[in-house]
């Protein structure tokens, strides 16, 4: 590869200029390899921040973190391998819904999913509060799974994009997360080299996510899938709101049971229809004859909820479990009557992790247990001293805090 000066490329995009293929790769390589300096690499960030990147230049990084680490191959396996991903989200427990409907359909599903950090669950800590589940599999364990179930639900394996991982850390630290061709080709990178012939991008909107108008919402769809065309991938998008928690629980141990019973045709309505939304388009993207709803209400999908799980050594009694709940409960109580004009869900989550639901480092542990169920929706009448949600947490001492941020999270008009 032909040797650049890092200065004349962060120069040329400070300077809204187009930057090769070429360029991006050397930069990208050398940040990942440890030859570029955590300023420079910044500089550029920032230059991308303030002046983008057209969609030539957008697939060009995503290429370029892509071939930074292991591509997944899964071609020796028959059928349209499916992948979905959620920009964030506050109670979003999608993915421990939308597999099994997927496998019950016969789409393969490889979901390989992260942890959480700061105010966004993630789907590995809630696997991770069934007792016994295994979130790691060898690729024979994934192979064979993906064979006889048609899904698994793991964390990432391999060294899938190490110059993601590597440039997110930075991002995140200096102001450059929220540029969309940058989290589009994060995003698509992840994506792309796990193998997915077809993916479906739950969009977050509003308060609680990145994307605060739906503007940039369709800016953000419309770039994945210039990516996914580039790459020969199908890609879809729905629109997630996030100006409300996504069903009613947020928390680990929470959260799966609200998905278990979302699967059992008992879930919140905004759950229930926007699992079924992402399920059917991937279902017609694969070109496979079913209906999500249809084989949600035949209780399918919930049989193979408890197949996977059981296949991936989780006791899936554990999650009923009327024993398995935080010794400390809280009631939270409208300070007035009104209508629940506004909700903050970032703030919501910001107090589950209070409360031990989430974590502010990535060495942090997690309470499966704790976390927050709400009583009340936005658009909610509630009158003074009525319940609006309910804390749970092993740490007695966050309660009074939490619920004072808790209740600022609520607008009541």
């Amino acid at each position: 590869m032909k040797t650049y000066i890092p200065t004349d490329i962060i120069a040329k995009k400070r300077d809204k200029k187009q930057l090769t293929a070429e360029e991006i790769r050397f930069l990208v390589d050398s940040y990942t390899d440890g030859l570029l300096p955590d300023y420079q690499m910044a500089s550029f960030l920032m230059a991308v921040y303030l002046n983008g990147m057209n969609d030539e230049e957008t697939a060009a990084m995503t290429e370029a973190m892509v071939n930074s680490g292991d591509i997944l191959d899964f071609s020796e396996i028959e059928g349209i391998k499916a992948d979905k991903h959620s920009t964030g989200g506050v109670g979003d427990k999608t993915t421990l819904v939308l597999v099994p409907i997927l496998a019950a359909a016969g789409v393969k599903t490889v979901k390989m999913s992260g942890r959480g950090l700061g105010f966004t669950g993630g789907t590995i800590d809630k696997l991770q509060s069934i007792k016994g589940y295994r979130t790691a599999l060898t690729e024979e364990e994934i192979h064979r799974q993906l064979r006889t179930l048609n899904a698994v639900m793991i964390g990432a394996t391999g060294d899938i994009a190490p110059a993601d991982k590597k440039i997110y850390a930075l991002r995140d630290v200096t102001a450059t997360v929220e540029s969309i061709p940058l989290i589009a080709s994060s995003i698509m990178s992840k994506k792309i080299a796990c193998g997915a012939d077809v993916i479906v991008i739950d969009i977050k909107v509003g308060s609680g996510a990145f994307m605060k108008t739906m503007a940039e919402a369709e800016e953000l769809s419309r770039r994945l899938i210039k990516i996914g065309e580039s790459f020969g991938r199908r890609v879809d998008t729905v629109f997630g709101s996030m100006d409300d928690v996504l069903g009613y629980a947020v928390g680990n141990l929470l959260e799966v049971r609200e998905a278990l019973e979302t699967l059992r045709g008992r879930g919140p309505r905004d759950l229930t229809d926007l699992c079924l939304e992402i399920a059917q388009k991937i279902i017609d993207a694969a070109d496979i004859k079913a209906d999500a709803a249809e084989i949600l209400a035949s209780g399918k999908a919930l049989e193979y909820f408890g197949k996977i799980v059981t296949a991936q050594g989780g006791d899936l009694s554990s999650i009923d479990d009327p024993n398995r709940n935080a010794p400390f409960v809280r009631e939270v109580k409208a300070p007035k009557s009104g209508t629940i004009a506004a909700v903050n869900a970032a703030e919501v989550g910001m107090t589950a992790g209070m409360l031990g639901a989430g974590r502010l480092r990535k060495e942090d542990e997690i309470d499966p247990l704790a976390g927050i169920t709400a009583a009340k929706k936005l658009g909610d009448e509630v009158k003074a001293g009525e319940v609006i949600a309910v804390l749970y947490t092993s740490n007695e001492s966050v309660l009074d805090d939490a619920e004072k941020r808790l209740l600022a999270a609520y607008d009541l008009k």
